[in-house]
């Protein structure tokens, strides 16, 4: 974490606090994720839902952020989300 190569930005420590808990729940198990954090829930939010057709390149932390969307998505087809 932290590396040049995957990036450096402020949001990288909660983001991957946010992917060690996605990965820590079952993903039949439904969650509710507390933080104090507006620029992590701003970079998940653009990610969740309907919308444009938003990109990972050149996204800040695009690593961590994929890892996320992935553990998301095995969420929200598992039926976890609803």
């Amino acid at each position: 974490m932290g590396r040049e190569k995957e990036g450096s930005s402020t949001n990288r420590p909660e983001l991957a606090a946010f992917v060690l808990v996605l990965r820590g729940t079952p993903v039949t198990k439904p969650m509710l994720y507390l933080c104090d954090s507006q620029a992590l829930l701003k970079a998940v939010k653009r990610w969740v839902g309907e919308g444009g057709k938003a990109t990972l390149v050149g996204a800040p932390d695009a690593d961590i952020l994929l890892e996320a969307m992935e553990e998301l998505r095995k969420r929200t087809s598992a039926g976890a989300a609803r």
